[in-house]
């Protein structure tokens, strides 16, 4: 009888090991080391039995991907248009984000035949999920509680869905591979045999990941490099609104992104995010202020809020919500040592309001709009919005795309927006004051 072969496999990034260490030596991380059986297949002797052959790049004909557009324009817009044929999607987020729910609501409202497979719910458990989501129920919609690959394709070639949903990766199993679900080893396998199914059927697939504590989806990269899309479902859980990004996609582009709302029915698309990330006041307050961002190549207004008091004990609080903690120091550091602000010994705490977190460096003037409103302790008007890059010296630099950005705040009905005196704006009549400031001096004279 032939010896068993076993490895030591990391499960954060896959390195093989012939025994076991405590530390992954590729990435780094502790106790991620799991002895799985390793068997080689015996070398065979190469044939040519393929009708393939070199070809110039000119003499290959392109044609457009066929798409299913499904009910979600949130998902068309970041899938880039629709589901592409033979496409497969992964689609990551923390536990209880609202996947299954996204997913589940695909499946219910689209008018095609969808095979939903789960290995984390049972049928009952899907079912009252279904009925609270959504009163209209697809007749064509089929579920199958199985973890074995190799059973739920045999049932995917007898039912030839439209569309298929499995939920999730990490809890399916080969029978070629002995080892548990969810290992390195079985989430190749497994991944590697429904792509090959999704691509030979043409059937678009869907798969749900889980991801690690550092938001990283869990399993080999080599995963995120097999599949067509990848997606990330992310957001605060204490607030209601989602995200929805592409860090992959073949068939489109990464830049755009999807917002729903969570609500007791289920995930409800954003179609404006603006006018429900602005608080409407009733009273003008101190420290209040409206940032022009860029969430891909969708602008939106989100409203920043600032508060800035004398320090209770020795040394001053620098605290953040959905913004750098360390962008914010240095703004503090440039308001203090090029415009002369004393904000050294005192708090600062700063709120983006809705939950949303960006990293737009066109936040800045907002950022120091706020602060310093709440510093000198005079509102800004409700009416006055802002886009524009801080620099160490204190410049105001220019952002990109400010077009879209001016366009979006007219829109919403604004009066007047700040921006930076170094961007080119295209010589249009806007509806809309454009303020041009060039350093921090001259905004604080222009705002106060």
């Amino acid at each position: 009888m032939a010896k068993v072969k076993t490895a030591y496999i990391c499960q954060n990034c896959g390195t093989n090991y012939p025994q076991w260490l405590g530390q992954c030596k590729n990435c780094g991380e502790w106790n991620t080391l799991v002895e799985e059986i390793v068997e080689k297949s015996p070398a065979k002797s190469y044939t040519d039995k393929s009708k393939q052959h070199i070809i110039n790049i000119i003499e290959v004909e392109t044609f457009e991907e066929p798409r299913i557009i499904s009910p979600s324009e949130e998902l068309n817009r970041v899938l880039g248009g629709g589901i592409v044929l033979g496409s497969v999607t992964l689609i990551g987020g923390e536990p209880g984000i609202g996947k299954s729910t996204l997913l589940l609501q695909l499946a219910l409202k689209m008018k095609k035949k969808i095979l939903y497979v789960s290995g984390e719910e049972s049928a009952s458990q899907i079912k009252m999920r279904a009925d609270r989501l959504t009163e209209v129920q697809n007749p064509n919609c089929f579920l199958f509680t199985e973890t074995s690959v190799e059973k739920i394709l045999h049932e995917a070639k007898k039912l030839k869905p439209d569309f298929m949903i499995i939920d999730s990766i990490q809890t399916l199993q080969s029978q070629t591979i002995e080892s548990s679900p969810g290992t390195v080893s079985q989430i190749r396998e497994c991944s590697n045999e429904i792509i090959k199914f999704s691509k030979e059927t043409n059937t678009p697939t869907f798969l749900v990941g889980h991801i690690t504590k550092d938001g990283q989806i869990a399993g080999p990269k080599v995963l995120e490099h097999m599949v067509d899309v990848v997606l990330n479902f992310d957001g605060d859980r204490n607030h209601l609104f989602r995200l929805l990004r592409a860090s992959k996609n073949r068939f489109g582009s990464t830049a755009e992104i999807g917002i729903y709302e969570m609500v007791s029915q289920g995930l409800k698309e954003i179609k404006n995010p603006s006018e429900i990330l602005i608080t409407k006041k009733f009273e003008e307050l101190s420290g209040n202020s409206v940032a022009v961002t860029l969430e891909g190549n969708r602008p939106m207004l989100i409203e920043i809020q600032a508060l800035v008091s004398s320090a209770v004990y020795g040394t001053p609080q620098r605290s953040c919500t959905g913004f750098d903690s360390k962008r914010l120091n240095m703004l503090l550091a440039v308001l203090e040592k090029r415009a002369g602000f004393q904000l050294g010994a005192k708090d600062v705490f700063l709120n983006i309001t809705g939950g949303i977190k960006t990293g737009d460096p066109a936040l800045d003037l907002a950022v120091v709009a706020s602060i310093l409103s709440s510093n000198e302790d005079i509102a800004i008007s409700e009416h006055f919005c802002f886009a524009g890059e801080i620099g160490l010296s204190g410049e105001i630099r220019p952002i990109p795309q400010i077009e879209q950005r001016i366009s979006e705040a007219e829109k919403l009905g604004y009066e007047k927006i700040f921006v930076s005196n170094l961007n080119k704006i295209p010589k249009k009549k806007y509806g809309i004051v454009i303020v041009e400031v060039s350093k921090i001096e001259d905004f604080h004279e222009a705002l106060f």
